[in-house]
């Protein structure tokens, strides 16, 4: 039973799941009121609890104190309802690269009781157009420098019609900003319902009709109650780098939601190489690292020619499993464990972790405190120890999608299948098998193959194709594109190059295939459906 709303534009709830196909929701011991303003608890709480001149967020050359943040979200609540309109319950999109002005106005939106979207900088108009019309989105905060792709969409969308640019440096040079500037810094938070939608969570690599996770203020502090506050035990002398977009549950939970919810600091990287990344973990003695495996193995190669990581006491590693080799290397240069774990958009976050006290290779872990998960075959029962089956899992979050009929795959019998396949060993450990579907995941990117699919066959040159994810060492996996020419083209070096560029131009560009083989035919059933596990096993000879 839903309790309160606040929202006065009510899309999200009335798009919500039947309540017969939700998941089974487990309080864990989290006793939320039934009023409840995530931003609120997030900020204003931190000043209240005498926080105030602690860093919260270090970015673009900038450090920005608890107070400072409070100040800053509310002018900008301000002006999105008294300049803007915004209303609760409106959703509200957000292009950004990872920095302090995304935060604030994430912060901002929620808030004001907005529904927030945020959306990678990466994307096209077109990707962004499927966002927009599915979520029915009306307004759009947007970097002054990301602004062409987003304006190219509201042209042609019958939903967006506010297109506000912000400044993403430190220079609070646009519209935006303006207006939040002659705002005052005091702002009555919308008193949202616990079960309001504060978040919607769009899949990466959706083709078609995306995916979007519907997620309550409830939510956002359930997956720092359990996961942040058990498995990392969060501390105010924390400090947090990453890489993980903003964008993407993985990143805000790791690189806002954490650092905030227990008054640590995030610093945020709009370029997060690896590079990047130790030069702030020096500068800053960060404690908590986020990233993926493939950025961890340019971290260990750097600690062999001087770079000083000693300060994390936390390696999170997601986004694509982690090699043995990888967590056993980490471990001897450092002396401690990497965090491996799996989460899901539909969950939020990581669900299945290691712990700082037990953590082994080749090995996912043991469910975070509040979540149940256990091994299922293709009818819903339970498997034997050791066999391989559908990972099953529920708990404080759950997949709720925006009014999708693919809800009935994801969610059974109050369990939410995560579309992957594990083990569980004998002592109760959880290890990963592989993905059940074919989402290719390069260094830890969801990708789609239709999307890639669909790209490459805008080109001329192109008759048919498909796309598979193949192994690779670096990245974990990568595009890899099997391209029938039309006639008289010739496969060559610079038809590689002449079709990954158009990807690159047309699509987000971490989707382009980095490698092309063409062929005189694709392998296809007797009905015409490419056979693309062939394609797998050729790829592998």
């Amino acid at each position: 039973m839903l309790g309160p709303s606040a929202h006065i534009d009510t899309f999200t709830r009335d798009n919500l799941p039947a309540p017969d196909d939700q998941p089974v929701f487990l309080p864990a011991g989290l006793d939320y009121p039934e009023r409840l303003n995530a931003a609120v608890e997030l900020v204003d709480r931190q000043v209240e609890a005498g926080l105030g001149d602690r860093t919260a967020l270090i970015g673009n050359g900038r450090r920005r104190t608890y107070k400072e943040l409070q100040d800053w979200t509310n002018r900008l609540a301000h002006a999105l309802v008294e300049d803007y309109g915004v209303v609760p319950g409106n959703r509200v999109l957000i292009r950004s690269a990872n920095n302090p002005a995304f935060v604030a106005c994430w912060l901002a939106v929620t808030k004001a009781g907005a529904v927030a979207v945020n959306t990678m900088p990466m994307l096209r108009a077109g990707e962004l157009a499927k966002i927009v019309d599915k979520a029915e989105i009306s307004h759009a905060l947007c970097d002054t420098r990301l602004l062409e792709e987003l304006h190219t969409c509201a042209d042609t969308s019958r939903f967006l019609k506010h297109v506000i640019g912000f400044d993403g440096t430190a220079n609070h040079e646009a519209e935006l900003d303006h207006s939040a500037l002659e705002k005052p810094v005091h702002f009555e938070a919308v008193d949202t319902g616990r079960d309001d939608v504060a978040l919607l969570g769009f899949t990466s690599g959706t083709t078609g009709n995306p995916k979007a996770t519907m997620h309550y203020h409830r939510d956002l502090l359930a997956i720092a109650d359990t996961y942040a506050k058990s498995v990392l035990q969060v501390t105010p002398d924390d400090v947090f780098v990453g890489s993980p977009p903003l964008a993407f549950t993985f990143g805000l939970g790791g690189l806002a939601v954490f650092p905030l919810r227990f008054g640590a600091t995030a610093t945020l990287l709009e370029k997060a190489s690896p590079p990047n990344m130790i030069e702030l973990i020096e500068a800053y003695g960060a404690t908590v690292c986020f990233t993926a495996p493939t950025a961890y193995r340019v971290m260990l190669k750097a600690m062999d020619e001087g770079a000083n990581l000693t300060s994390l006491r936390a390696a999170v590693s997601a986004g694509e499993t982690l090699p043995a080799p990888v967590f056993e290397e980490w471990k001897a240069k450092t002396g401690k464990p990497m965090l491996d774990g799996i989460g899901a958009t539909e969950m939020l976050h990581i669900f299945i972790s290691n712990r700082l006290d037990d953590a082994r290779p080749a090995c996912t872990g043991t469910p975070v405190p509040g979540y149940e998960a256990r091994i299922v075959d293709d009818s819903g029962a339970e498997a034997p120890r050791g066999t391989v089956g559908r990972l099953a899992v529920r708990g404080p979050t759950g997949c709720r999608y925006l009014a999708d009929p693919r809800q009935h795959q994801y969610v059974r019998d109050g369990w939410n299948l995560t579309g992957d396949a594990f083990y569980q060993d004998e002592d109760g450990y959880f290890h990963f098998a592989a993905r059940t579907d074919d989402m290719i995941v390069s260094s830890g990117y969801n990708i789609a193959g239709p999307d890639v699919e669909a790209s490459l066959l805008k080109h001329p040159d192109v008759l048919e194709c498909a796309v598979i994810g193949v192994p690779d060492d670096d990245r974990g996996q990568i595009v890899q594109a099997h391209v029938v020419l039309a006639d008289g083209l010739v496969g060559d070096d610079e038809c590689v190059k002449r079709l990954q560029d158009f990807v690159k131009n047309d699509i987000a560009p971490y989707k382009y295939p980095r490698s092309i083989r063409f062929i005189d035919e694709l392998p296809k059933t007797a009905t015409g459906k490419v056979q693309r596990f062939r394609l797998k096993e050729e790829a592998t000879l």
